[in-house]
C-alpha cells in the first residue's frame, strides 16, 4: 500500500462507532484508517473497501462471511479481526491495530538479510500459518506487505481470509488485484486457481528467498510471465545470488517451494519445524546496520535479546567490530536511545562486570536454578503420552486451548510453546494446544426455505453458497428449495459449498385433445401429460357411452404440470319410460315404443280377434336404455 494524503473521511464517525483519526494505507483494494472504537475506547485498524468494491453485492457477501470467519482466527501472530458492517454503503472491517512497519518497509531500508535475521521473522509467520491451517484457514496471499512489525517487536500476520473472498470475484480490477502478488503465487493457484495450507508454505518459502537474497525467484516484464515461470520453472536455490548461502538454507527454500505441491513440505508445522532446527545451528542474528554510520538492533530482535529466546545473541556477544558507533534500538516513537562510547577507566569496569555476569550467568544456567532441559517432541501423542513424556524430563504439562485439526486426531497434541527443542526451566511448564480433531459442519435440512432463508442457514454454519439453478416441480412452492447437494445431513468441511435448486413452480405443458376418446385413453393421456383428470358422467344422445364429451381446459391450452382436467364423459342416450300399452291395439302399441326409441317385440297366437294388447314386459312406468326392446302380447 501507498500512503497518501488526508482523506473525506478523516473526523467522521463510521457506523456510529468508529471515529476515524488519521489515514494510514491505501491499497487496490481498501484504504486504511487509524480509528477509535467509541463503545470499546481502544484504538482499531479501520480498513474500508473501495466503492467499486461495495458496489458489489456478490463480493460484499463473500467478503462479511470471510471476515466472520476469519474473526473465529485467534492467535499471537495472527492480525485479529474484530468487527464488519455496512454503514449506508461503507463496507468496514475492524481490526487490531498494530503500530509499527510492514516486513516490506524493512526489505527496503536494509535490503537482504543474513540468513539467521530473515528467520527471525520466518518463525512467526509460520507459527502464525500452523495455527490457521489448524483451524481451516489458507492465507492465500503471504507476501512483504502482510507481515507486520510492531513498534514492541511482535510480528504478526494480517488479511488471512481476504484473499479468499478476492479470488472468488470475477470483476477485472480483482484480477489486478491478484496480479499485484503474482511473485509469490503457487503454481497451482495460477494453472487450476486452487490453494491449500501447501501454498501458503510455498509463499513463505518464496518470502525467505527474498528475505535473503533481496530479489523474488522469478521476474518479468508482465505479471503473465511471472506466473509462467512459477509454473514451468523450479526456485533456483538462494545461494546460486548470494554464496554465503549455506547449504541447509538452501535445502530450506527448495523443499518450500517445490511446484509439485507433494513434494514440498506437507505442512506449515514440518516448515517451522526444520526452520527452528537450522536456525539453531546458525549464529545469533546480527544488528541492522543503517546508513547513519548508527547500529540498529530491530525490535523484534531486541525482544528476543530480552526474552532470552533461542537464537538470540547472549548478553556477552559483542557487537560487530565497529564499536565506535553509536547504538539505537528503534523504539514506538521512533526516537533513538543513544549511548556515546566510554571512557577507558569506564570501559575497563564496564569489561570486568561483564566477565563477572559471564561468569554467574554460566553457573545459573548450566547448575543453578536457571538450567533448562530441552522440552521433548509430543507432537501427535495423546495427551497422557505427552504428560508422561514431559514428567520424565522433570517438566510440567499443560493443556492449553483446543482447535480443530485436518490432521491430527481428536485430543492429539498439535503443538507446544515452548516447540520441542526449546530450553524451559526445570519443573517448568509447556501448555499444549490440542486436536478436537476436524472440524465438520452437518449439512442442514434446507428443503421448503427460500433461497435466502437457506443461505442464512448455510452461512452460520461456516458454509458456502454454491451453485444455484432453478427447476420446475409440482409440488414445492414457488422460490423455495427442492434439494441441496451435499444432501441434508451430511457432513462436510468448514468452507464447503452447498449447490442449491429452488423451485419455479410446476413445469407448463399444452392441453392434449381428449374429446371424443375412451375416458380411460383419455386419462392415460393426461397422466402422460403430467396432469390429472376430474371425471362427470352425462347423458348423451349423440356421444357413445364410455366417450369422452368435453375437458376443460380446451386443447392445447397451456398449463401447469400438475394441474387437475374436467372431463365430462357419455353414460349413453337417458333412459326411456316404457308407456301402458295394455288394451292399446297392436299396431299404434308397436309405433308408441318405436318414437320412444324402444323395439317392440310381438308375441301373439294364432287367433287374435282383439289384435290389442293384454300384457307387456317391462311393465308401464319401468326405465330402460333407448334402443331396448319390449314384449307386448296381443289377443
Amino acid at each position: 500500500m501507498e500512503t497518501s494524503g488526508q482523506d473525506g473521511l478523516v473526523g467522521t464517525t463510521v457506523d456510529g462507532r468508529y471515529r476515524v483519526l488519521s489515514l494510514l494505507a491505501r491499497g487496490g483494494m481498501a484504504t486504511v484508517y487509524e480509528a477509535l472504537d467509541l463503545r470499546l475506547d481502544r484504538v482499531v485498524a479501520l480498513k474500508i473497501m473501495h466503492p467499486h468494491l461495495a458496489h458489489d453485492q456478490a463480493f460484499v457477501s463473500r467478503f462479511q462471511r470471510e471476515a466472520r470467519a476469519a474473526a473465529r482466527l485467534t492467535h499471537g501472530h495472527v492480525v485479529a479481526v474484530y468487527d464488519q458492517g455496512d454503514d449506508n454503503g461503507i463496507i468496514y472491517l475492524a481490526m487490531e491495530y498494530v503500530p509499527g512497519r510492514t516486513l516490506r518497509d524493512v526489505l527496503r531500508q536494509y535490503g537482504p538479510l543474513t540468513p539467521e535475521q530473515a528467520l527471525v521473522f520466518l518463525d512467526p509467520v509460520l507459527e502464525a500459518l500452523v495455527a490457521a491451517h489448524a483451524a481451516g484457514f489458507v492465507h492465500r496471499d503471504i507476501k512483504p506487505e502482510n507481515v507486520l512489525i510492531s513498534d514492541d517487536g511482535r510480528v504478526k500476520v494480517a488479511d488471512f481470509g481476504l484473499a479468499r473472498a478476492v479470488e472468488a470475484d470475477g470483476h477485472s480490477v480483482t484480477q489486478g488485484m491478484i496480479i499485484g502478488t503474482v511473485a509469490y503465487l503457487s503454481p497451482e493457484q495460477v494453472e487450476r486457481g486452487e490453494a491449500d495450507g501447501r501454498s501458503d508454505v510455498y509463499a513463505a518459502g518464496i518470502l525467505l528467498f527474498e528475505m535473503i537474497t533481496g530479489q523474488v525467484p522469478h521476474a518479468g516484464e508482465s505479471p503473465l510471465s511471472v506466473a509462467y515461470q512459477h509454473v514451468n520453472s523450479d526456485v533456483p536455490p538462494p545461494s546460486s545470488i548470494v554464496r554465503a548461502i549455506t547449504p541447509e538454507v538452501d535445502a530450506l527454500v527448495v523443499t518450500a517451494t517445490r511446484r509439485d505441491p507433494s513434494l514440498r513440505y506437507q505442512s506449515a508445522v514440518d516448515f517451522l519445524s526444520d526452520t527452528r532446527r537450522i536456525r539453531a545451528s546458525l549464529p545469533p542474528p546480527r544488528p541492522f546496520i543503517d546508513s547513519h554510520d548508527t547500529l540498529v538492533v530491530d525490535v523484534a530482535m531486541a525482544s528476543q535479546l530480552a526474552a532470552g529466546r533461542p537464537g538470540a545473541p547472549s548478553p556477552t556477544t559483542s557487537a560487530p567490530a565497529r564499536t565506535a558507533r553509536t547504538v539505537q534500538t528503534a523504539t514506538p516513537a521512533d526516537e533513538p536511545v543513544r549511548y556515546r562510547r566510554s571512557r577507558a577507566p569506564l570501559f575497563i569496569v564496564l569489561l570486568v562486570i561483564a566477565v563477572l555476569a559471564t561468569a554467574f550467568g554460566g553457573w545459573y544456567l548450566a547448575a543453578g536454578p536457571g538450567k533448562t532441559v530441552a522440552a521433548p517432541d509430543v507432537v501427535n501423542t495423546t495427551i497422557d503420552e505427552a504428560q508422561a513424556a514431559m514428567q520424565a524430563v522433570g517438566l510440567n504439562l499443560e493443556v492449553g486451548e483446543e482447535q480443530y485439526s485436518e490432521d491430527a486426531p481428536a485430543q492429539t497434541v498439535i503443538s507446544t510453546d515452548p516447540a520441542a527443542g526449546e530450553g524451559v526451566r526445570i519443573d517448568g511448564t509447556v501448555t499444549a494446544v490440542v486436536s478436537k480433531g476436524p472440524e465438520r459442519y452437518e449439512i442442514p435440512a434446507l428443503k421448503g426455505l427460500t433461497q435466502a432463508a437457506a443461505t442464512d442457514a448455510v452461512a452460520a454454519l461456516s458454509l458456502a453458497i454454491g451453485a444455484v439453478r432453478e427447476a420446475y416441480d409440482d409440488k414445492a412452492e414457488v422460490g423455495t428449495v427442492v434439494s441441496s447437494d451435499p444432501k441434508a445431513g451430511v457432513s462436510v468441511k468448514p468452507g464447503t459449498a452447498v449447490d442449491l435448486v429452488i423451485s419455479k413452480g410446476p413445469e407448463p405443458v399444452p392441453m392434449p385433445d381428449v374429446e371424443g376418446r375412451k375416458a380411460a385413453a383419455a386419462k392415460d393421456a393426461l397422466a402422460a401429460a403430467g396432469l390429472k383428470a376430474d371425471v362427470t358422467q352425462k347423458f348423451s344422445e349423440s356421444v357413445a357411452d364410455g366417450v369422452v364429451i368435453s375437458a376443460k381446459p380446451k386443447a392445447g391450452t397451456i398449463i401447469d404440470s400438475g394441474s387437475r382436467v374436467a372431463l365430462v364423459v357419455s353414460k349413453g342416450p337417458p333412459p326411456v319410460v316404457v308407456p301402458n300399452l295394455v288394451d292399446m291395439p297392436r299396431d299404434k302399441a308397436v309405433s308408441t315404443l318405436q318414437g320412444l326409441g324402444l323395439r317392440a317385440n310381438v308375441v301373439e297366437g294364432d287367433f287374435s280377434p282383439l289384435n290389442r294388447v293384454i300384457s307387456q314386459d317391462p311393465p308401464a312406468g319401468s326405465k330402460i336404455p333407448k334402443g331396448s326392446s319390449v314384449t307386448i302380447r296381443i289377443i
